[in-house]
């Protein structure tokens, strides 16, 4: 595989996880899925701040870890090495959220996803190292979209029209 489908396929996936599936390809999440950014403009401050029984991370708290470590990818992306001296344990709390906090929360989240994309679709030559990093982004976002998704339902997409 070259760097150009390399760079395609990360593209697509992560371009499907912010934003839904472009027509009718999808590989992620089904079709006319919204993706994580309009699937967080569904949920209002409280909905964000709710903290799931049992004490487990509120919404607010995963959207800020995703935009911390998107903040830590554009970095390196940059030319940075951000990871050695990277607090992910600052990323979890903030744990609620103002209407105000959230929206700039959300715009913050989407800033660096942009950014992240847009790095993603310039090619470059990558070792094991950095490529897994590239891949785990795609996964991690795909994780916390996920979890997002069953601590509120109004997060959630279309279920697949097959089943």
């Amino acid at each position: 595989m070259n760097t150009l489908e390399i760079t395609s396929t990360v593209t697509t996936l992560f371009g499907e996880l912010l934003d839904g599936p472009p027509g009718r390809e999808a590989y992620m999440l089904n079709g006319g899925d919204a993706g994580l950014l309009r699937s967080l403009d569904k949920l209002s401050a409280r909905d964000a701040s709710a903290v799931p029984p049992g004490g487990a991370a509120s919404i607010a708290s995963h959207v800020d870890h995703l935009r911390y470590g998107l903040s830590l990818m554009n970095r390196w992306a940059g030319g940075d090495n951000p990871f050695g001296s990277a607090d992910w344990s600052a990323s979890w709390r903030k744990t609620s959220v103002s209407d105000a906090e959230w929206q700039q929360l959300k715009s913050d989240l989407a800033t660096e996803a942009r950014r992240w994309l847009e790095a993603l679709r310039r090619p470059r030559d990558v070792g094991r190292m950095e490529l897994n990093g590239i891949v785990g982004s795609i996964a991690h976002l795909a994780y916390h979209l996920g979890a997002i998704r069953q601590i509120d339902r109004a997060a959630r997409g279309p279920a697949d029209p097959k089943l």
